[in-house]
């Protein structure tokens, strides 16, 4: 898949984060859901939050300051497939964890537009960046920008299934 049809994936993923977003009351927003975890707004906290941090580590890697790593082969294989392993849980790293908290759905929607703005400023590194330029993700080792742009796409995608698991539990 070419970074922009990747780079389109993405601004439609987070026009559904938009338009969920939209739907949700406030009250509902910050409230722990009846099948424990996230509430809406710590999801929207970290994916937003980790977007942001994904699209700095791919500026870093689009202009020369990653390094020469190779990408480990089940990466490959969870980008190119476009999802993580479904029988496989990923734990946020500790680091990432301490970083998510509730926030109202004004600062989720001012946190939308921060990661579109980083994105329409980053994503056109990528047309020079070196594919063996990398920078490392904390659990998936080392992605150059294409890959960090691919990896967006799909742990935002994820996260949009944690919020349907996540209606469907306050409907019942």
């Amino acid at each position: 898949m070419t970074a922009a049809k990747v780079k389109a994936s993405v601004m439609q993923i987070i026009d559904a984060y938009k338009f969920k977003l939209s739907q949700y009351p406030e009250e509902i927003f910050q409230t722990t859901p009846p099948i424990s975890g996230w509430s809406y707004s710590e999801v929207y906290s970290h994916i937003f939050d980790s977007s942001l941090l994904s699209l700095i580590a791919l500026s870093h890697a689009a202009t020369g300051k990653g390094e020469d790593r190779p990408t480990h082969f089940v990466v490959k294989l969870i980008l190119f497939f476009g999802a993580f392993p479904p029988a496989q849980k990923y734990k946020v790293p500790k680091r990432l964890a301490e970083r998510v908290k509730k926030i109202s759905k004004t600062e989720a929607s001012d946190f939308i537009l921060t990661v579109e703005k980083a994105l329409d400023e980053y994503y056109p590194l990528i047309a020079n960046a070196k594919a063996n330029c990398k920078t490392k993700h904390p659990r998936l080792g080392y992605l150059n920008a294409k890959q960090w742009l691919r990896f967006i796409e799909i742990h935002l995608k994820h996260h949009l299934k944690q919020l349907e698991r996540i209606e469907k539990s306050f409907q019942a």
